[in-house]
């Protein structure tokens, strides 16, 4: 060994020193993680319920043994009450309880083995079925209102049939009743219900069937859980009514069928009405139709009534009398003012003829011709007078009117010169005079431009005396 070697020349490395509660906690919480939830089948034993309701057990097989613990919220929904030796299906995860540092198994859910099974088997079916359309609500039958015959399929001797006979003997007794004996438990069910199922359908001898069977356990019950009583309940041509164990009990053919009852009675029930309150319905109905008559009745004896009254009044005979009482009257009236308007009439023309006569064109005739003599002799007397006196004047008014003329002629005729001058002047026919022509083209429009017109057509001028076409050779 050299000498300068030290023993405490290498640092020692540092602990990490679990407590016992860390040391719990974290493999807990490696339990929990690693393994997840887990199914465990498995012998109960060791079964305690405190105070609290949590429920503790042990899970045991022939070489080892579990911890156990339900909480009182998952196993208030467990169906029954767990007993030591039952053999048990649980569901649920690893975890550690830490002040004790045991091994534990926290169950979630917890089934019978053998129902578990079952179970299982129950859903799977009831699964497949319902993707293939067997559970369709759209191909559901409706159920006869009044059946007049019923086939039940049941055993022979089962406490079923006796129930199903008494609600239909009670509440429908017109109804008959055909009985398709089948096992109903056993191995001998199913193919026993699957022939009674097909004989009834191909018979076709009743209006509706009960499937029925009376309460039992999940094994018991099975045979109605078979895929071929469901396949056979679909293929029924008659409506079905499943009536199978209790209320709480639901098999495949409850599904399959058109119609479920919780019971064999209910399911009697079910399918046909009950007789008394059938005829109970019908006393109420006649008695509204009774009394709906009864109304019907006064209301219709009031308004016949009524028409008979209004018929009375506009009787053809009452409206005839009183037409031919009008008639008088009206013929009356008539009658008084015919007269009184002849009366008037006559009255006015009496004054019309007066006033006639005062105007009458002989006497004013015979007025006009004494004035008109007197008139004729004054004016005979007037133009004898004036007439040497009127050649006078007649003479020195014509003298004046041949002056008076000669002078207006004059004026006029020297008015007439000035405005020959003036349009002379302007007119376009002394241009015309003095050499120059209007040039128009074929439709009338009067040229003054060279460029307006194309070489080649046709002008017009017109010349102080005539008119000349000519065609257009160039222009300039």
């Amino acid at each position: 060994m050299s000498a300068g070697y030290q023993i405490g020349a290498f640092p020692t490395p540092a602990r990490d020193v679990y407590s016992v509660s860390r040391l719990n906690r974290e493999v807990r919480v490696l339990l929990e993680r690693g393994l997840g939830v887990l199914w465990v089948e498995g012998e109960l034993s060791n079964f305690s319920q405190p105070p609290s309701g949590h429920w503790y057990f042990s899970l045991k097989d022939r070489d080892a043994q579990l911890r156990c613990a339900m909480y009182r919220l998952k196993n208030s929904l467990v169906g029954f009450t767990p007993r030591a030796g039952m053999q048990v299906l649980v569901r649920g995860r690893i975890s550690l309880y830490e002040p004790k540092g045991e091994f534990q198994l926290i169950i979630e859910h917890l089934e019978e083995a053998g129902v578990g099974a079952l179970r299982r088997e129950f859903e799977r079916l009831k699964t497949r079925l319902a993707a293939e359309g067997l559970f369709a609500p759209e191909r559901k039958r409706p159920l006869p209102r009044f059946p007049r015959r019923i086939g039940v399929i049941t055993s022979s001797s089962g406490a079923a049939l006796h129930d199903i006979l008494e609600v239909l003997a009670r509440r429908y007794p017109p109804a008959a009743v055909l009985l398709y004996p089948t096992a109903v438990q056993g191995a001998a069910a199913v193919p026993t219900l699957v022939a009674a199922l097909s004989t009834a359908s191909a018979r076709a001898e009743c209006d509706v069937l009960i499937l029925a069977r009376g309460g039992g356990s999940l094994e018991d019950l099975w045979a109605f859980n078979d895929e071929r009583v469901a396949r056979a309940i679909h293929s029924c041509a008659l409506p079905v009514v499943c009536g199978v164990g209790h209320e709480i009990d639901f098999t495949i053919a409850d599904f399959v069928a058109d119609a479920r009852a919780p019971t064999p009675s209910a399911a009697a029930e079910l399918v046909v009405p009950d007789a008394r309150a059938c005829l109970e319905a019908l006393a109420r109905t006649v008695q509204r139709l009774n009394a709906g008559i009864r109304r019907e009745l006064r209301v219709g004896r009031a308004r016949l009534v009524a028409v008979d009254h209004r018929l009375t009044l506009a009787h053809p005979g009452v409206r005839l009398q009183q037409q031919i009482q009008r008639l008088d009257d009206l013929t009356q009236r008539l009658a008084g003012a015919t007269r009184a308007c002849l009366h008037r009439e006559g009255r006015r023309l009496a004054e019309e003829r007066a006033r006639l006569q005062q105007h009458s064109p002989q006497r004013v005739l015979g007025e006009w011709d004494s004035r008109n003599q007197a008139l004729q002799l004054r004016l005979e007397r007037a133009m004898r007078e004036q007439s040497s006196s009127c050649a006078d004047r007649i003479e020195q008014v014509h003298a004046r009117l041949e002056r008076a003329a000669h002078q207006c002629v004059a004026r006029v005729a020297q008015r007439l010169a000035l405005a020959q001058r003036a349009l002379d002047a302007v007119s376009p026919l002394a241009t015309l005079a003095r050499g120059f022509a209007i040039v128009k083209r074929a439709d009338g429009t009067v040229l003054t431009d060279a460029a307006a017109v194309a070489v080649g057509e046709e002008i017009e001028a017109s010349l102080a005396s005539g008119k000349l076409t000519a065609r257009v050779t160039g222009r300039k």
